[in-house]
């Protein structure tokens, strides 16, 4: 697949809320993820540890009210998109949140995202 197939993909797929489906299909296994400075989840590398922080993710929320992801923007091997979830957390209450969402693919995986938002650092 190239960029924009794969953009596409991850965007299907999490628009379907399958965000755990995205990530073992179309990431890499050595991605190097990457989050604001301040952020709990900050780096990860690897599909696994990826997993990891998305299962935590997953597990930390008592109920999303809404999520949006828009359509990818694509150039050369890099592709971005906005993500917008609105949830209500177990430990924290309700928050929304948006962010900017920057991916690399190579040879049809993602091998780099990085995600931009402010922290309330």
């Amino acid at each position: 697949m190239n960029a924009q197939e794969v953009a596409n993909r991850l965007v299907l797929l999490c628009r379907e809320g399958k965000n755990v489906e995205a990530i073992n299909e179309l990431y890499d296994d050595d991605v190097v993820s990457r989050e604001p400075k301040g952020s709990p989840m900050n780096e990860k590398v690897g599909k696994q540890a990826v997993l990891d922080a998305t299962n935590h993710w997953i597990n930390s929320v008592e109920e999303l009210h809404n999520a949006f992801i828009s359509d990818p923007i694509v150039g050369d091997d890099f592709f971005a998109c906005t993500m917008k979830v609105d949830a209500t957390y177990k430990e924290h209450g309700r928050n929304v949140m948006n962010e900017l969402c920057v991916y690399e693919v190579k040879d049809g995986k993602i091998v780099s995202d990085q995600f931009f938002y402010h922290t309330g650092n």
